[in-house]
């Protein structure tokens, strides 16, 4: 198995996962990621498209032998500029279980530090142990509280999908604001 190299220069090591900011030219193999993953929410393949262009900055890709093999989609919350939203963190099957979702998360919330931001945003259905184990793995790495509450219940979505509750990694003092 090998490590999650976080590198600014990738690593030629065959086989390391290196991140990164993406491009467009991942945005084809993000959406694939997403609809393979048959649990997450899947947007059309131009969101992703401009996802890449317009929120680059907030989002991260992981990578193998050139390969895309992961990705964090996020954005700073305009009312609030010290919090990004995680809007979707996705693995290839191939990928899982080395700690890949984890280390995009923590190089997305270090690039971001140095712009003012010490909040992470998620929202996770109740069903979804796999997200909130990820999510509170990342707030104890990062030595930070990790809190929830209810954000939309299923009556407030049109279809047939579950209740979101939010996550926040880091100082809640929203005083309950949505």
């Amino acid at each position: 198995m090998s490590p999650v190299t976080k590198s600014a220069t990738p690593t030629t090591a065959p086989g390391a996962v290196t991140t990164r900011q993406p491009e467009i030219d991942d945005a084809v193999r993000m959406w694939e990621i997403a609809r393979d993953s048959q649990v997450l929410d899947l947007n059309s393949s131009y969101a992703y498209l401009l996802w890449c262009r317009d929120f680059r900055d907030t989002s991260v890709v992981a990578e193998q032998d050139g390969r895309v093999g992961g990705f964090v989609t996020g954005f700073v919350r305009p009312e609030d500029p010290r919090t990004v939203f995680v809007w979707q963190v996705a693995v290839d099957e191939s990928l899982r279980g080395r700690g890949v979702a984890a280390a995009m998360l923590n190089d997305l919330l270090d690039h971001l530090a140095l712009q003012g931001v010490t909040r992470l945003e998620t929202t996770i259905s109740p069903g979804n142990d796999a997200s909130r184990a990820l999510f509170t793995s990342v707030a104890r790495m990062r030595y930070v509280d990790i809190t929830n509450r209810e954000l939309f219940t299923n009556s407030h979505f049109p279809d047939q999908h579950e209740s979101e509750e939010l996550y926040i990694i880091g100082d809640d003092t929203t005083g309950g604001e949505q």
